[in-house]
């Protein structure tokens, strides 16, 4: 769809619920960073109400995106770059499982 460093492409984004089904799908250029399209793919989802939870790859570490999802009420949880210099903001306890049974 756009130039990359490597000719053209085309990335496609998608966010998926608890069980895996897809409530958003967004194609465009492979130019931009995913930190950078986040936002967009939120504004293509299916549903009407946001989750209060996004997990994302390594790509997803990101102060700014951080800060601008915190501001709509969504938790990033994504795990910290190895060459990050700033210090982490999550451990993952998030992830983890709350329920009485621990199942």
């Amino acid at each position: 769809m756009g130039a990359t460093k490597r000719g053209k492409g085309t990335k496609i984004m998608a966010i998926a619920d608890r069980n895996g089904l897809p409530v958003a799908l967004w194609a465009t250029s492979a130019t931009p960073h995913e930190t950078q399209l986040v936002e967009e793919l939120l504004l293509q989802r299916s549903m009407s109400t946001l989750s209060k939870k996004l997990v994302g790859d390594r790509a997803y570490d990101s102060d700014p995106l951080d800060l601008t999802l915190a501001e709509q009420g969504i938790e990033l949880i994504a795990p910290h770059r190895k060459t990050r210099v700033k210090p982490q903001t999550q451990d993952g306890r998030s992830l983890k499982d709350t329920s009485a049974d621990g199942k």
